[in-house]
């Protein structure tokens, strides 16, 4: 078929859901003009995950030379900071992902043209894009998938706004560590950011509104604030700054807890979807606070435009994105697919992290379950004990009348591999019974999941250390 003949989808964005999107809907035969007004790869590969992930790692490796379990056999020493080759290295990272998972593969995919701008809908089947080099082009299509992603939310506190405040963008640019760093937020981004900080050298306050983690199990929150307890790292609960202002270097922050003061502030509450400036009200895409409604095949409320990610009402989870993404070109070139999102996975990398699945106990009892649940704390888990790390737990939420698993929550060291084993688990509607019985790999963390199922009916204690 010649390439003028195939079905025209044009795509907004190239972050996770986008590039999912193109490339899903250009190997069904589709051809994709793809539009992108900053830089190519979206939030997760250049601001987000990938440079996050690399600064955390880094802080945990500061964190272990200066104290470990073992320090009573292996010498220990605050090591030197260096946050500027960190960032080099950081950097050259997140370029080299860039380039191989993004730019490399637009600029070699004859299906795929690229357009350097900011698209905004003129109707149902056609788009005006401003091009970054100057002047406009319309673009004409037989479908449209909107990724624009989301950015660092401003809460309205009263003169934040005219100070130098750091977003989670910013905050991984620095090239300097802050002496005194506060962190207004409570959430993922919030807590990994300040732990990260707090490990290179600063002294850092977290300020929740509520709690650390509101909308997690309330034993989340609990462990998280005995962990950064543990580091140094001060959380005020229940404290929302009613005032910032910035002068001599310093910024002034007056809370219900007395006036603060810091080098820097960041201010991680939340992201904004990217839509104002795509003109979707006219054309009959609904939004709610700017998120793009769609249902579950993607499909927006406008026939044939399709959205996916962090612009959308999904979760914001760059896995979550993806798979959005490539769903919805399967729907738009003739397909049927549904994006299933009642085994998904949520990790915090902290230290513990955090990781859930599933249903809360909390969101069971709301949904009319009768639940039965363990707690398992993690000095009843071998791999924790060999480790000299026991801080942490893990919690199943089961149907009280069959056993089936309702969901997962975990605080521990990997929590992040652990989850996945539990993800499947809920997938296939296994019991805990089932779990329990199956042959999990011994001196392993993930064995914490037989352990906290066996509690359902038995006293673990009382169990040889391999017990099957």
């Amino acid at each position: 078929m010649k390439n003028d003949q195939k079905l025209h989808i044009a795509v907004i964005g190239s972050g996770g859901a986008a590039m999912a999107a193109a490339l899903k809907a250009t190997e069904r035969g589709a051809r994709v003009t793809l539009i992108e007004r900053g830089t190519v790869g979206g939030t997760c590969v250049n601001v987000g995950c990938v440079p996050s992930k690399i600064m955390i790692r880094a802080a945990h490796i500061a964190h272990l030379r200066k104290e470990s379990p073992f320090d009573a056999g292996i010498s220990a020493a605050a090591p030197e900071v260096d946050r500027a080759k960190l960032l080099q290295q950081q950097l050259a990272r997140v370029e080299e992902l860039r380039d191989t998972k993004y730019e490399k593969i637009l600029r070699e995919h004859k299906d795929i043209t690229v357009l350097n701008g900011e698209a905004r809908f003129l109707d149902t089947n056609s788009l005006l894009v401003t091009l970054a080099e100057g002047g406009e082009k319309p673009v004409h299509f037989d479908r449209a998938f909107i990724g624009t992603g989301a950015r660092p939310a401003e809460p309205p506190i009263t003169g934040l706004a005219d100070t130098p405040y750091l977003t989670s963008t910013s905050a991984l640019a620095l090239d300097t560590v802050p002496k005194r760093l506060i962190v207004i937020g409570a959430g993922f981004v919030a807590l990994e950011l300040a732990q990260a900080f707090a490990r290179l050298g600063s002294k850092v306050t977290v300020l929740a509104r509520s709690r650390l983690l509101s909308s997690e199990d309330p034993a989340i929150g609990e462990a998280m604030d005995a962990a950064f307890k543990r580091e140094g790292i001060e959380v005020l609960s229940q404290t929302l700054p009613s005032n910032v202002d910035y002068s001599d270097n310093e910024f002034i922050v007056e809370t219900p807890a007395g006036t603060l003061r810091t080098d820097q502030l960041l201010v991680a509450t939340g992201r904004t979807p990217n839509t104002e400036a795509l003109n979707l009200a006219s054309i009959g895409v609904e939004t709610s606070r700017d998120a793009i409604q769609v249902d579950e095949h993607l499909q927006t409320t406008v026939p044939g435009i399709y959205a996916a990610g962090d612009c959308t009402n999904q979760p914001q989870f760059v896995y979550v994105a993806a798979a959005g993404g490539s769903r919805a070109a399967i729907n738009m070139t003739g397909g049927e697919a549904k994006l299933d999102l009642s085994a998904m996975p949520g990790v915090m990398f902290t230290d513990p992290q955090v990781a859930t699945v599933g249903l809360t106990e909390a969101e069971a009892v709301a949904r009319g379950y009768s639940v039965d649940t363990r707690l398992l704390d993690l000095e009843n888990v071998p791999r924790a004990l060999v480790n000299f790390d026991t801080h942490g737990f893990i919690k199943m939420v089961a149907e009280r009348s069959t056993g089936r698993l309702l969901g997962v929550q975990v605080v521990a060291a990997e929590g992040g591999e652990i989850i996945q084993t539990a993800v499947m688990a809920l997938r296939a509607g296994l019991t805990v019974q089932e779990i329990g019985d199956d042959l999990f790999p011994y001196l392993t963390m993930v064995e914490g999941l037989k352990l906290c199922a066996q509690t359902f009916t038995k006293d673990v204690k009382q169990l040889s250390c391999c017990a099957g």
